[in-house]
């Protein structure tokens, strides 16, 4: 392409018309298509379609492809001046954006095609104009068609968009074209693939659009909130929680956290007041229930919000949720008409939904206890009040659900088990609160069972904390056993310590099990507890099995109390004689109580005061039934 071919048309002629540009571009000589080319951009500014349908057939896909690639350096005649490609630089990207605003064009393959090129140019230019429309060219190409999006990604277009946002004008064009990228290579790309391939541009990008999110007050507010909570939320963002979580600059979260109040403190639709509850979850998911509170210090954030802000807000407004989507669960489960597909999805979404209220108000509840451990100035106790307040009236809403499915003897449920989880919760930390409610709910809460569990578990699981501080009581004992629920303990203790044992995240939960049963043993007499044998016997065995190949004295003596307290009520004679007992599991036993007893009359046996107690136990169960029970007696004497 000769650089003569870039003359422009004098002032005082009169305007083209389109008709005068189409013949210019169906010339035979390179220099008339410029020509052509150079008047028709007036013709491209708009959106007329037809027009540009026209001029696009007129010129031919051929001729662009040279275009480009001379502005690129890349053509025949590459030897042409810095200015000449730069001119024909920017003629060729105005134009193939202007006709990307055509559909049809834009999901061409001709155009897919261009991709790599553009993102090529944009690594290498900095001014705003042609920057501008190589991103109108690509969003066009990438939202016109899915092979425009695989193409985008695949030549590196996460790596462009992670260098240059950073860049970016708060809220310009730019910025939410760069951002309108990101999400459509979302809607196509998992966030598994993407967090894989580019973790730390991932992560750059988050930051990026973190700000945006705080700083601004239009519409590109809620596209930066949409992209944070998709990117943040999924099932796969373990490793991209964690890259943030190390990143030495937290501004980004501060950021956030401003973007969250200013969503729930202002008349937005309720679905983005949930969206900004989803991003606050996943936030203290990776910052710890602290970034819920403190105080923001930002230069460029100048209105004042106060450190508990947040808190009172995100509280509020997952009690709101609760409220509402357990009340539309209801509805679905009780009333509405069944086996319809609409009834079944609206289900699973509101159950999603309310579990990241839950999930907010559990993280809400732990840092309520934290601040109360450590005596803290972090809230004043006014807002502690406040939180209590707001934390008891959702505990007492979730409690109306439970009361209802119990009415409708529902026992089998994700949300089931979700709601007594979060009672769970609350209870270990005030767990004498809701008392009569409780009490009267007990029975069935400890029934309650996962939608894939084939027997309760998780529902005893998540209320060991009140039911080990409860039990301490003779009132707390007599509930667990008049229901007949001590055998659910008993169970979820066997799984945890038994062979196939459940694995869970906190061994703690083990001690508690084993002190609600040692509360209930401990206290039979006044409640009048007899264990039933069957549950002795299991118990037993998981006891053993524990203890086998375990050097730590405070299993060994928690075991050994337990077990000790079991053999009042029988003999080794009666044990052997059971089917689903062995003389295995009375090896095991014997080597456990010779180990327990083995410092018997020297003091401590390991040097704490708990352990102690509990041998005391043992040392006065053992006398009472040694002589029931030869090879125990055996092992410890010999």
């Amino acid at each position: 392409m000769d650089s003569r071919s870039h003359s422009q048309p004098e002032e005082s002629a009169p305007s083209p018309s389109l008709d005068d540009c189409l013949k210019l571009l169906k010339g035979e000589r390179d220099e008339q298509r410029l020509a052509g080319l150079l008047v028709v951009t007036k013709f491209c500014k708009g959106d007329d379609a037809v027009s540009l349908r026209k001029i696009y057939d007129a010129v031919g896909p051929r001729f662009l492809d040279r275009l480009l690639r001379t502005g690129l350096g890349k053509g025949i005649n590459s030897g042409n001046s810095s200015e000449n490609r730069d001119a024909y630089l920017q003629l060729s990207v105005t134009v193939l954006a202007a006709f990307c605003r055509v559909p049809e064009i834009a999901s061409s393959e001709d155009m897919v095609s261009k991709v790599p090129p553009i993102l090529e140019l944009m690594l290498k230019e900095s001014g705003t104009s042609i920057l501008e429309e190589c991103y109108e060219f690509l969003y066009l190409v990438t939202n016109a068609t899915g092979d425009g999006v695989t193409t985008l990604y695949e030549s590196g277009g996460m790596k462009v968009l992670a260098f240059q946002m950073s860049t970016f004008a708060d809220g310009s064009r730019l910025m939410e074209l760069a951002i309108r990228l990101l999400q459509l290579m979302l809607s196509k790309l998992s966030v598994e693939i993407i967090t894989n391939d580019y973790l730390s541009e991932l992560s750059t990008i988050v930051t990026v659009v973190a700000r945006e999110f705080a700083v601004l007050h239009n519409a590109l507010k809620f596209e930066s909130l949409h992209l944070l909570t998709a990117v943040l939320s999924s099932n796969y963002s373990a490793l991209l929680h964690e890259a943030l979580r190390v990143m030495p600059d937290s501004k980004w979260s501060m950021y956030m956290r401003v973007g969250v109040v200013a969503i729930l403190q202002n008349r937005v639709a309720p679905a983005e007041k949930l969206q900004a509850l989803i991003l606050a979850e996943s936030i203290v998911s990776i910052k710890g229930e602290e970034w819920l509170i403190g105080k923001i210090d930002l230069p460029d954030i100048q209105d004042s919000i106060p450190s508990d802000r947040c808190l009172l807000l995100v509280l509020e407004s997952s009690r709101v949720e609760i409220a509402v989507l357990l009340n539309e669960l209801a509805y679905l489960k009780y009333e509405a008409s069944k086996n319809t597909s609409s009834t079944a999805e609206s289900f699973f979404s509101k159950q999603r939904n309310v579990a990241i209220a839950f999930s907010l108000v559990e993280k809400i509840i732990r840092l309520i206890s934290n601040i109360a451990e450590s005596e803290g100035g972090l809230i004043d106790d006014n807002t502690f009040m406040k939180v209590m307040n707001g934390l008891n009236e959702t505990i007492g809403v979730v409690l109306e659900y439970l009361q209802d499915a119990k009415e409708h003897e529902r026992k089998k449920g994700n949300d089931l088990l979700a709601s007594v989880r979060l009672v769970g919760s609350y209870l270990a930390e005030t767990p004498h609160a809701c008392k009569e409610k409780v009490r009267e709910l007990l029975q069935h809460m400890l029934s309650i069972e996962g939608e894939d569990e084939p027997s309760p578990f998780y529902s005893v699981f998540f209320l060991l904390p009140m039911l080990c501080q409860t039990t301490m009581e003779i009132e707390g004992c007599k509930d667990l056993v008049s229901s007949g629920m001590y055998k659910a303990v008993a169970e979820c203790l066997i799984k945890l310590i038994g062979p196939g044992r459940v694995t869970v995240e906190d061994d703690g939960c083990i001690f508690l099990a084993c002190d609600t049963i040692l509360n209930l043993l401990l206290k039979k007499e006044q409640v009048r507890f007899p264990m039933d044998e069957s549950t002795s016997i299991h118990l037993l065995k998981a006891l053993a099995y524990w203890t086998e190949d375990s050097n730590d004295p405070t299993i060994i003596m928690m075991a050994s109390c337990i077990c000790a307290l079991l053999f009042d009520s029988t003999s080794e004679e009666a044990l052997v004689n059971n089917t689903y007992f062995d003389s295995n599991s009375v090896n095991s036993l014997s080597r456990l109580f010779a180990r327990s007893l083995a410092s018997w009359g020297q003091g401590a046996p390991y040097g704490k005061k708990e352990d102690m107690d509990l041998l005391e136990i043992v040392t006065a169960g053992y006398s009472r039934w040694a002589h029931r029970f030869p090879h125990i007696k055996e092992a410890v004497e010999r």
